[in-house]
């Protein structure tokens, strides 16, 4: 995807890109429109030094991971839009959603179940979503889930799995619970809580497939595959693990506003990030943190099958809502890598 930036927020990039090289700092006469625009009628405006707008990931990859690929993100989005950025990795699927409900958060990545749970609430509008690259290097709108197991366990099906412990993601992670619990019922007709004779939430794909690898559980699921980032420090993590199941096709993930953000500059932000998504070194990044191979622009009705799904899991939506927790977020790191 090696495509020329082109038109004024690819100038303002190619721009915002010389000025770093030359150590020095974007303006916002890089996007003048867009910091225009962005004043309120009280109150900092939105996108300047005293209210930055707020970029949130969803936590399903190695803390150290988003931290880096989330700082190249909102430094190129500061050079593209002219305006100031702040990054908030949050601790919880649930807490990011609280947090773009409550403003907390202007601009995030989401999950496909959080989207749906985001949407339920009327709190946000996803913009653009996903593509990643399928099983014939084409690109594509959805993705798969797996399970993993030990490749030394004597275990090859999912029958094989009863009454072992079992690690899912997350409760609003359709890779990482959603789709698994739909096969687990699918196949076996029983709820994951009586098929399996424990389970956990490991908080992240990543750390799923090491508790299978480190023996700390017998099965783990993930999205297809988790474990490409992790071969760099487990070199025989695809040998020592193996997949016993797929589930899918999903709907990929994507990037919402919140409620309530500037038109103008939501249209801004989402063209800079499909910029970059056609620039190299934008590619690189997106592939680092999330495995995406690019990005298209989508609308709500994009995850309506992830509500099918979620309603066939007998996962409630409606009641996570309700449940949700107050956000707790920590700043990540905002040196560019």
């Amino acid at each position: 995807m090696r495509l020329t930036l082109r038109g004024p927020l690819g100038w303002a990039l190619a721009a915002g890109l010389v000025i770093a090289a030359c150590g020095g700092t974007p303006s916002a006469s890089t996007a003048p429109s867009a910091a225009a625009s962005a004043a309120a009628s009280s109150g900092p405006r939105i996108g300047s030094f005293d209210r930055p707008v707020v970029l949130a990931f969803t936590p399903s990859q190695e803390a150290a991971t988003i931290a880096t690929n989330g700082a190249a993100i909102k430094s190129n989005l500061e050079k593209a839009t002219g305006l100031a950025w702040k990054v908030t990795t949050m601790t919880s699927y649930a807490a990011q959603v609280e947090g773009m409900c409550s403003g907390a958060i202007d601009v995030g990545f989401f999950a496909p179940l959080q989207m749906t749970l985001l949407l339920g609430k009327s709190c946000g509008t996803p913009v653009v979503g996903a593509l990643r690259k399928d099983d014939t290097g084409a690109l594509a709108t959805t993705y798969k889930s797996q399970i993993l197991v030990r490749a030394d366990s004597g275990i090859n099906t999912l029958a094989d799995l009863k009454g072992k412990k079992f690690a899912f993601v997350d409760a609003l992670s359709a890779s990482g619970y959603v789709y698994p619990t739909l096969i687990v019922k699918n196949k076996t007709g029983q709820e994951p809580k009586t098929f399996f004779s424990s389970t956990i939430f490991a908080g992240g794909h990543p750390q799923a497939a090491l508790a299978v690898y480190n023996k700390q559980v017998d099965g783990a699921a993930t999205f297809i595959d988790a474990r490409d980032s992790l071969v760099a420090a487990n070199p025989d993590i695809k040998t020592a693990t193996k997949v016993i199941e797929t589930a899918g096709p999903i709907p990929n993930d994507g990037v919402a506003l919140r409620k309530g953000f500037p038109d103008d500059l939501g249209k801004t932000v989402t063209q800079a990030l499909i910029d970059y998504s056609k620039d190299p070194a934008g590619a690189k990044v997106l592939s680092a943190l999330f495995a995406w191979d690019g990005i298209q622009p989508i609308d709500a009705k994009f995850y309506d099958p992830m509500k099918e799904a979620a309603a066939l899991a007998g996962v409630d939506v409606e009641g996570l809502a309700k449940a949700t927790p107050r956000p707790a977020a920590t700043p990540a790191p905002t040196k560019t890598p």
